[in-house]
């Protein structure tokens, strides 16, 4: 039997992760949306992609999540209000509360047994309100935010070297936002590491620190210039690589939003960091050792997700 795939959100991002899924004849496909006529036109849009490609994959459109997500192996949810120029992850932060709280009530109710994988900004948040409200396993909820910033980092790094981004490894832990923490010590171009690098003056510090800068507000820097939208295409196939490795159990190690209980001496939010993805979910949490710098950056991070959490932590009670 075909895997269903449930992408609550038919926007950009919806869109080019439902065209990944199409091209790959990963699974069929369900877009979801309150708009109707967006969900059902680029479902329409996808099914013939579908048969130009000569695949199998259905694409359905509709604006009824519940009868959408019924089923579904995985659920992919970017729905929310995006950025607009001058305004941080942060910013969304009540409005896209609102209805990540009220999806993840869809999913309590309609697709307990779902993967679900969480895009909507301020992401950490997101992926910790989702679980909670939707009371699925830990391990079955999960954010796209390390692989999106690392690619990220890989490009720029590429960019410095003149080399393919292919032979560049890079690993971001860290919140989705500006205390992301790209490791030094996971780095390297080819064969040589970051540090080696730095230290024998192959890359300069002030070089490498505007590239950690220009990588933490990446997602600013092309808000700036699309004014009306953010990005889509690395988002989508960063979700994307996550849903196969899911459906098809490759095992695949990423830097994802996974909560965490003990983890780097952290516990109870959602916080990047590297792990396994196959078919029972984040399988695992692998916990790396990092220099004291960079655990000390993860401790800032993940305080910063905390002042997120709180302020929905205090409006769950009191209802």
């Amino acid at each position: 039997m075909r895997k269903k795939i449930a992408i609550v959100g038919a926007g950009n991002i919806g869109g080019v992760l439902g065209l990944l899924c199409v091209m790959r004849d990963l699974g069929n496909v369900t877009l979801i949306d309150v708009n109707e006529g967006q969900a059902i036109g680029k479902s329409l849009d996808l099914s013939q992609t579908a048969a130009l490609l000569g695949v199998g994959a259905s694409v359905v459109g509709t604006s009824n999540i519940e009868q959408g997500i019924a089923g579904a192996d995985v659920i992919v949810v970017t729905a929310g209000v995006p950025r607009q120029p001058g305004m941080s992850r942060d910013d969304l932060l009540t409005i896209n509360a609102e209805i990540i709280k009220g999806i993840a009530h869809k999913i309590r109710d309609h697709a307990p047994e779902a993967f679900v994988i969480v895009v909507t900004n301020p992401l950490d948040a997101m992926a910790w309100l989702l679980q909670r409200e939707s009371r699925l396993p830990a391990p079955m909820v999960v954010g796209m935010a390390g692989i999106l910033d690392s690619a990220r980092f890989r490009y720029f790094l590429s960019e410095e070297f003149d080399v393919s981004a292919q032979d560049i490894r890079v690993m971001v832990l860290g919140g989705h936002g500006d205390t992301m923490v790209p490791l030094v010590n996971y780095s390297s171009v080819g064969a040589m590491s970051i540090q080696h690098l730095l230290r024998d003056g192959w890359l300069k510090q002030d070089r490498f620190d505007a590239m950690v800068d220009r990588t933490r507000y990446g997602g600013a820097e092309i808000v700036n210039h699309l004014k009306t939208g953010s990005a889509f295409f690395t988002p989508a196939a960063s979700a994307f690589e996550m849903v196969e490795s899911y459906l098809l159990d490759k095992r695949r190690i990423f830097p994802c939003s996974a909560y965490v209980q003990g983890q780097y001496n952290l516990r109870g939010i959602y916080i990047g960091v590297p792990v396994v993805i196959g078919a029972e979910g984040v399988e695992e949490i692998i916990e790396s050792p990092l220099m004291e710098c960079e655990l000390s950056a993860m401790r800032d991070s993940a305080k910063a997700i905390r002042e997120l959490i709180e302020p929905l932590e205090k409006t769950l009670e009191s209802v």
